[in-house]
């Protein structure tokens, strides 16, 4: 199972918006987040990279 943090423009710690997150989905400018547990976050933005290998993911948030 590739489990990712998901970050916020920038890969650090202060960053993170969420932990575990096993779904990813890109829907009408929104990146929709989902965790293990069935929580959800939405941010408004883009996918800007995802490295599942090591378990990250960067999403870059609309200005």
């Amino acid at each position: 199972m590739c489990l990712s943090t998901v970050y916020k423009n920038t890969m650090a710690p202060e960053t993170v918006v969420m932990k575990n997150v096993m779904k990813i989905e890109c829907k009408d400018g929104l990146v929709l987040l989902t965790d293990l547990m069935e929580r959800t976050v939405a941010i408004e933005g883009a996918l800007e990279s995802a490295n599942l290998v090591d378990g990250f993911v960067i999403v870059r948030e609309a200005q």
